[in-house]
């Protein structure tokens, strides 16, 4: 490939394009963050710097009146604007730890720069675009934002525009989360994916859940991790690693998994091809995407 001796917008045409087609597919493209906190990556870079747009928002049927645009597919709103817009009097803010809080009578609810979920009584929601700071205000998902809150969101493409609405507060972990499926899927995670990113757990938590949801699987997450209908579906069953206490990090991909986290709705199968002693899935099974040391499939 020829160097460029003139820096031109064909790159991110061509970026924008590879983001386009991934979200057709059902992938999930996600913003990393590297030590200092800040986003990086070129694909990052493409939805910061192209497609972005103000967006309309409307909550309740009511102008919101915050700034709200649109980066790459997801619409982003800022955190202190939008909750005081949904009546929170007040919102702190940890400069140190680059961390927003929110605290009302029924919520409490915390974001970090760079994070790819925040938390809200209790609750872990998924954020993979990833929070962020532009000119010194942090900007989060709308549709996370808005689930903290209690509401739903529906999108109206021929004026791009997001209609919010509810209220409230979401449910709290302890009455959401089922202590069983915790436990079992937290340790399914951690015993595939303990070396991988937190991106990387949530994807193994993918491919339990989305069997879960398949008729050609057992419909618990127990029985999907001891399932033998065809032999030991996971190395850490027959290995006893199952059995390992797991790390917060897989704790908590198990719980955003839970609560709705997902690379593909596709992904039913997972290798990592250093480890596998058999090839039968990437020969039988159609390739979806490779995340850290893992492939999936179909």
């Amino acid at each position: 490939m020829k160097k460029r001796k003139h820096i031109n917008t064909s790159g991110v045409r061509i970026l924008t394009v590879i983001i386009s087609l991934a979200l057709c597919l059902g992938f999930t493209v996600s913003i990393k963050a590297n030590d200092g906190g800040q986003a990086v990556g070129a694909v990052g870079y493409a939805m910061e710097r192209a497609g972005e747009r103000n967006v309309s928002v409307y909550v309740n049927g009511q102008r919101y009146g915050g700034r709200a645009f649109l980066s790459g597919s997801v619409t982003y709103v800022g955190i202190r604007e939008f909750s005081m817009h949904m009546g929170v009097s007040s919102v702190s803010w940890n400069s140190e730890r680059k961390t927003a809080t929110v605290k009302s009578d029924s919520l409490s609810l915390s974001a970090r720069n760079a994070n790819l979920y925040i938390t809200a009584n209790g609750r872990y929601l998924w954020a993979g675009s990833g929070v962020i700071i532009r000119n010194g205000t942090m900007y989060v998902p709308l549709r996370t934002l808005a689930k903290a809150f209690g509401c739903s969101v529906s999108w109206n493409a021929a004026d791009f525009s997001a209609s919010v609405t509810g209220g409230g507060a979401i449910v709290s972990g302890d009455g959401f989360y089922n202590s069983e499926s915790l436990y079992w899927l937290s340790r399914i995670i951690h015993a595939e994916a303990s070396g991988e990113s937190l991106l990387g757990k949530v994807a193994v938590g993918t491919v339990v859940l989305n069997r879960v949801a398949s008729p050609e699987f057992p419909n618990s997450i127990h029985g999907v991790i001891f399932d033998k209908k065809n032999g030991v579906q996971f190395t850490p069953v027959a290995n006893g690693a199952i059995n390992c206490t797991p790390s917060e990090e897989s704790v908590i991909a198990a719980k955003l998994c839970l609560d709705g986290a997902s690379i593909s709705d596709k992904a039913l199968f997972f290798i990592n091809e250093a480890l596998a002693q058999s090839s039968w899935v990437s020969d039988n099974r159609p390739f979806l995407i490779a995340v850290g040391n893992h492939k999936f499939y179909a």
